[in-house]
């Protein structure tokens, strides 16, 4: 999955010499939690967020009045608390490179810059809700783990088991156990109904299926 792919297009831009009084109520009204600042050719020189918004507003507000409070803010304009040093990313960024740089730099937010122009921007939401559909979280099914070697052929060997008693896996995600080297986790999920099915058929195959926590692993690594 590509960034292209689920970027917000329709972008909300201000210049810097917008109040921040003015900032806060786009934000509300357009129910967003960032804006992009540029200049009057359309470049991008700032990103305001609603928490940086926040901020600035609560700052001064045990020590002034509330009359004093709206015209100080009135006065301030965005160019004075946006982030200047902006990480932008490409359209042909991939989500988890896009999710990487994000938690690196700890930053909830990318524009999206295709040949120096602003064409859209990513957030940790959009990064969080590919994630739930890649997992198939939030359909009608039944998830379960398989701890595997790290071994050729082991997917294969999991999916056959499946198709030869007709349960289609709606979603895998794979997961390295720190604990044992060398062992994976097979995140899976099938259909509700085929639930407890795929779950004996991977226990009749030699597989050892995980349905719920526990602390313990160990009774659950494959057979060296």
């Amino acid at each position: 999955m590509y960034v292209g792919r689920i970027m917000h297009t329709h972008i909300v831009t201000i210049p810097p010499a917008t109040p921040l009084i003015k900032a806060k109520d786009i934000i509300a009204e357009k129910r967003i939690n960032h804006l992009l600042v540029v200049d009057k050719n359309g470049e991008l020189i700032g990103l305001v967020s609603d928490r940086d918004v926040k901020q600035s507003w609560a700052s001064p507000a045990t020590t002034l009045s509330v009359h004093e409070l709206n015209y100080l803010l009135s006065q301030m304009t965005v160019e004075t608390i946006m982030v200047k040093k902006i990480i932008s990313i490409s359209p042909g960024t991939t989500i988890e490179r896009a999710a990487r740089i994000m938690q690196e730099n700890r930053i909830s937010a990318l524009p999206v810059m295709e040949g120096g122009k602003l064409v859209g921007i990513i957030t940790t939401t959009d990064v969080m809700e590919v994630l739930l559909r890649a997992i198939g979280f939030g359909e009608g099914s039944t998830r379960f783990i398989v701890l595997v070697e790290d071994r050729i052929g082991v997917l294969s060997e999991v999916a056959q088991l499946l198709k030869e008693h007709q349960v289609n896996i709606r979603s895998l995600v794979t997961w390295p156990e720190k604990k044992y080297p060398g062992i994976y986790q097979l995140v899976m999920r099938v259909a509700a109904e085929d639930g407890e099915k795929a779950i004996s058929v991977l226990g009749d195959g030699g597989f050892k299926v995980l349905t719920e926590y526990v602390q313990d692993l160990t009774p659950y690594l494959p057979n060296p």
